[in-house]
């Protein structure tokens, strides 16, 4: 073997030891970039800046105060007759805006009063569809007495039920509401319980138009199948839509159906929605999570479902009336809410108005309950911080949200029905 011959074959075996190098090179580096698209499109980061997102020109524009809506259709809903919906067309005939689904309505009514007058009442109800250029449509729930105790039977609800028909003009505000869908491509599971099934309907239907390819669960839990509602509309869409996974949840179903039904594309199970569910059913996806329903339901879902190891972040929620499921500090923000002065010490609030100056103590509830307990008279309605009623101005001090409100009060106010005094406080009340 001469010398040129063992140079060739020391050069040759270099050579390749290069070309492997890069090439394990090469396949890390293009794992790594693998691994970043996937944690990008799980925080919804954009991987690919300098590309504006398209933006959807809304069909009208919001507009200040209420408006005047009729009545074009009231359809009974549900072979429990308790569900009624309710489609809106504005009396002014101009274009709607496009809302978020998932948001809701607010109405000024003119209800029945106990003695035979009429009261003025202000409630919030969500959208149940997706959003539509001529109409909006809502669905409630009656409400009736509490057996076994001294509460009236929902004045609003009954008042849809009994009073608004065909031709009914109604008072309402704009679209309006924090919680709603995001608009990213995340899988997603819907959760509603009874008529927490109201947004999550406004959600599934708007996803299925403009995202078909996201993959959404609905998880749609009852007492007894006679409350299900629109059960043809979910499983028509169910059919038509392979990564749409309908399943029906009945607590107080027959001893003699069996568990876990097939029916068609839906899925029945003869049990509450809970985590064990969940796991069962679900791939191990980053899914972002939206439920509404009964505050006993939510309480149990939300701790669990972080027990479970879902990202806070991921969770949203909305309860019925002035309910709310507290998020638990963490302590960062504890320490942050110490150095900025949230103290448990009772404090002094002042009622301009009405001349009064009362110490509140925690544990006496929410501004709105503190002053009616007072006999200082304050405008209210959903007293979830949905309808802004009980807007006040506030002269002096500071205070603390007790939850986020959906509705914005203007700079210097408070919604009384959500906020506690965080210093001593004067209100224009």
């Amino acid at each position: 073997m001469t010398s040129l011959y063992l140079l060739s074959w020391i050069a040759l075996g270099i050579l390749l030891q290069i070309a492997i190098c890069l090439c394990v090179g090469f396949w890390r580096h293009w794992q790594s970039y693998q691994a970043l698209r996937h944690v990008a499109q799980e925080f919804e980061i954009d991987v690919n800046p300098g590309i504006a997102p398209e933006v959807t020109p809304l069909a009208g524009a919001a507009w200040a105060g209420y408006r005047t809506f009729r009545v074009e259709r009231k359809v009974e809903e549900g072979s429990a007759a308790q569900i009624c919906s309710f489609y809106l067309v504005p009396e002014d005939k101009i274009a709607l805006p496009e809302f978020l689904p998932g948001q809701f309505l607010t109405f000024q009514l003119d209800a029945p009063a106990p003695l035979g007058a009429t009261q003025s009442v202000v409630r919030c109800y969500s959208l149940s569809d997706a959003p539509q250029p001529n109409h909006y449509r809502i669905s409630v729930k009656r409400a009736p007495a509490p057996t076994g105790s001294n509460f009236p039977a929902g004045v609003s609800s009954n008042y849809f039920h009994d009073h608004v028909d065909v031709g009914s003009q109604l008072q309402v505000r704009a679209p309006a509401g924090h919680f709603h869908i995001d608009h990213s491509e995340a899988p997603v599971v819907l959760i509603g319980g009874g008529i927490g099934i109201t947004p999550m309907l406004s959600m599934l239907n708007w996803c299925l138009v403009a995202q078909p390819e996201r993959e959404v669960w609905l998880f749609y839990g009852v007492r007894k199948s006679a409350e299900l509602v629109m059960q043809s509309h979910l499983k028509d869409l169910a059919a038509q839509h392979p990564k749409f996974h309908l399943h029906l949840c009945i607590s107080n179903a027959q001893a003699h159906t069996p568990v876990g039904h097939q029916s068609g594309p839906v899925d029945t199970h003869h049990s509450r929605v809970d985590v064990a569910l969940l796991r069962r059913l679900l791939p191990l996806k980053p899914f972002q999570y939206y439920l509404c329903g009964p505050t006993a339901m939510l309480q149990s879902l939300v701790g669990a479902l972080k027990e479970w190891g879902v990202p806070e972040g991921r969770i949203h929620f909305e309860t019925f009336g002035p309910a709310s499921i507290a998020r638990k500090k963490s302590d960062s923000a504890e320490q942050a809410a110490v150095q900025h002065g949230i103290r448990a010490d009772a404090v002094v609030v002042t009622f301009a108005k009405s001349g009064k100056q009362e110490t509140w103590e925690p544990g006496m509830g929410s501004l709105l309950d503190f002053a009616e307990a007072r006999g200082i008279v304050v405008s209210s309605g959903c007293r979830a911080g949905g309808c802004g009623s009980c807007q006040t101005s506030i002269r002096a001090g500071e205070v603390a949200y007790t939850q986020a409100p959906d509705f914005d009060p203007e700079p210097g106010s408070c919604l009384l029905c959500v906020c506690t005094p965080k210093t001593a406080v004067t209100l224009e009340a």
